[in-house]
């Protein structure tokens, strides 16, 4: 079905599991204009050089780019500076800002929602108490956010049709948004993992670290079992996570890592440690396709990419505690590698391309008829 088609982006500041998904909806729809608040260069040459890429004015402005957070007031307006006139299809792929744009009465506006904007809704309580800053400036942030909220619940509301990223964020997006969702996972890698035929004596864990991914229970936990523990990735929290495991020889900084540098380190562990809260959690079924089970916090997007007892083993509290004591029950011998990779492919990219093309096909052909 031909239609001409914009992507609305976040940003490209970063590089986790919502440019994963923009990178396979580029694939997707290969001449689509891509839409972004900011960019940097690095980001957007490492899988979009040579795409039409879009920014907005924060780009330009100083400190856009490095500080761009600095900018989060003027977002709102920003994002609806774009025009997406010309285009019969927006698909926005975002966590926060992207979908607020404004479309005519012609286009057809898909979300694809990793999360209602945590900050805003589910964990605004703890961005604020996180933030290093005094009790007054935090209340200036709290009216800032207060403000912001309102427009999030109008962006919203520009949505015609919302895929969420999980069941878990299905639930999310009826609570704050009072919108239901058709649930797409994400797109999985899983075809560039293979099963080691052997594995060495560390368990492993890797993310952006950030207070909010709980490597410090692991960490915790690893110290008092003596356990060898491997971290990959780099963050804010990193020199506080350092701090924690000072001392400790079994437990390891690794830094960031390439992508052929973390399928090696999936291959070889006994098991990947999962003790955030994830909307979906990419990197529990990257660690699942080589094989590896995964020892996980019993919340969010875990509960339906993980079988217990199978694919590996659930710890019930987000302490260091209930952390080691599934470490101590935990016993490879009892997970078979290639029943974990099957289990894994479920979540596969060619998956994703199928689902996500065949649901955008029918709702502009539904959309189209409604006129």
């Amino acid at each position: 079905m031909k239609m001409k088609v914009a992507l609305i982006h976040d940003h490209l500041a970063q590089d986790g599991g919502a440019e994963k998904v923009l990178k396979v909806l580029s694939e997707i729809y290969p001449e689509a204009t891509i839409y972004t608040l900011l960019y940097e260069q690095k980001n957007a040459d490492k899988y979009y050089k040579g795409r039409k890429i879009e920014t907005s004015i924060i780009q330009r402005l100083p400190g856009g780019v490095k500080h761009y957070q600095w900018y989060m007031p003027f977002m709102p307006m920003a994002v609806e500076f774009f025009d997406l006139s010309g285009y019969d299809v927006v698909i926005s792929d975002t966590s926060s800002f992207a979908k607020g744009v404004i479309t005519n009465v012609d286009t057809l506006h898909i979300c694809y929602c990793h999360t209602p904007t945590r900050y805003l809704w589910s964990d605004t309580h703890q961005y604020i108490k996180e933030l290093n800053y005094n009790k007054y400036f935090k209340k200036i942030i709290s009216l800032v956010l207060n403000y912001v909220r309102i427009w999030d619940k109008l962006a919203a509301d520009r949505v015609d049709k919302f895929i969420a990223n999980s069941n878990f964020i299905a639930t999310r997006i009826k609570k704050y948004y009072r919108r239901n969702s058709v649930v797409i996972y994400p797109p999985v890698d899983v075809e560039k993992y293979s099963i080691a035929d052997k594995l060495d004596n560390y368990f492993l864990i890797g993310c952006r670290l950030a207070p909010y991914k709980r490597v410090d229970i692991a960490i915790e936990a690893f110290k008092e079992s003596g356990k060898k523990l491997k971290i990959f990735g780099d963050g804010v929290d990193l020199l506080r996570l350092k701090e924690i495991a000072k001392g400790c020889e079994n437990i390891e900084f690794i830094g960031r890592i390439s992508e052929e540098e973390k399928r090696e380190l999936f291959r070889h562990c006994q098991a990947f440690i999962h003790p955030q809260e994830e909307d979906f959690g990419i990197t529990p079924v990257e660690a699942m396709a080589a094989g590896r089970p995964v020892i996980a916090y019993k919340r969010g997007g875990a509960l339906e990419t993980i079988i217990e007892g199978k694919t590996g083993l659930f710890f019930n509290e987000q302490t260091s505690a209930s952390l080691k004591e599934a470490c101590e029950k935990f016993n490879p011998d009892n997970f078979n590698p290639q029943e974990i990779r099957e289990w894994a492919e479920k979540f596969s990219t060619a998956r994703f391309k199928d689902e996500l093309q065949e649901y955008v096909n029918d709702e502009f052909r539904k959309y189209n008829s409604s006129k």
